[in-house]
């Protein structure tokens, strides 16, 4: 039977081989990414039912892909090959001027807030999807990690699978730093140097992402630091050393000084102070990035405050 690419013969049996560049990748994982437009739940029910195989034999979501195997793909219904999501010119111009950092095997950008990092839940584009657009020539990019819509500041997008990998990696232990700036709500104490409270995402009755502080969550740690104190604010230098969704902002509230401009999580009082310093979005932004790759020198990066935040300092500082 030929060996086609994944964009091959629509509407057939298809037989991939599989390169060295993707070995190592769980099957999932691969497929999700080469089958674009081809619905998650879609993959999932393919792979329990056995329809995608390798080396004609059945396997699991959570298979560690060789380099020369031969990946059965069903027949499935994709969009043309090449035929991106229309990304609004604003977007386009906004992420080329806001390249941090590239080589070979890494891209880093300071993500601007309000643009999610992927499509979905209602949104046909987010920063992955304008990055493939403005950057036809790169056959890889792949996030690393993920900032929330309103969140700015720095994401890692990975150029080479074995890059992915290693910050996988590393991002599962202590090999890469991570640091935000945030203004929060009140005088936070110089002494509450680190919160530690389990998180659990919760969904309310709209549908809505939330999360929570719970017993029965997964374990979590922030830490604070105190940069500068305000009379009715703080900002605060926050690390987080777990990983949950929305981590400093539930860890920020739980510790009595919600974010401002939060709309999730803030009560009134913060609500009361963000009208009043004019905090028109989130007031968190990923500053600083540290990591080290193998057979590199360590890097680290920094992004600047976006200009709205830096106008709110200004006023709170007078």
């Amino acid at each position: 039977m030929a060996r086609t690419s994944l964009n091959d013969l629509p509407g057939t049996v298809r037989i991939v081989e599989i390169d060295a560049d993707s070995a190592g990748q769980r099957l999932d994982n691969y497929l999700l990414r080469e089958l674009k437009g081809v619905p998650k739940t879609r993959i999932y029910r393919g792979l329990r039912k056995g329809e995608f195989r390798i080396n004609k034999g059945r396997v699991k979501a959570d298979y560690r892909l060789v380099a020369g195997d031969l990946l059965r793909i069903p027949p499935l219904h994709q969009p043309a090959p090449g035929a991106p999501p229309v990304v609004p010119g604003f977007w386009a111009s906004e992420i080329r001027a806001r390249v941090v950092y590239e080589d070979a095997g890494l891209l880093v950008i300071n993500k601007p807030s309000g643009l999610a990092v992927h499509g979905g839940s209602g949104l046909n584009f987010g920063l992955i999807e304008c990055l493939r657009q403005l950057r036809p020539e790169d056959r890889y990019l792949e996030l690393v990690h993920r900032l929330d819509r309103d969140t700015s500041g720095l994401i890692l997008v990975a150029r080479k699978p074995a890059v992915l990998r290693e910050l996988h990696r590393q991002l599962r232990g202590d090999g890469v730093d991570k640091r935000y700036v945030a203004l929060v709500a009140g005088r936070w104490p110089r002494e509450r140097r680190m919160v530690e409270a389990p998180l659990q995402k919760n969904v309310v009755q709209s549908g809505e992402r939330m999360v929570r502080v719970a017993k029965e969550g997964k374990a979590s740690v922030t830490g604070f630091q105190v940069l500068e104190q305000f009379p009715q604010a703080t900002l605060v230098e926050a690390r987080p050393y777990t990983g949950r969704t929305h981590q400093i902002r539930v860890h920020a509230r739980f510790g009595g000084h919600p974010i401002l401009g939060d709309d999730k999580y803030m009560d009134e009082a913060a609500a009361s102070v963000a009208r009043t310093l004019g905090v028109g979005r989130l007031f968190l932004h990923a500053r600083s990035l540290a990591f080290t790759l193998p057979g590199e020198p360590p890097l680290r990066l920094e992004a600047p405050l976006d200009p709205e935040l830096e106008v709110i300092l200004d006023k709170v500082r007078k």
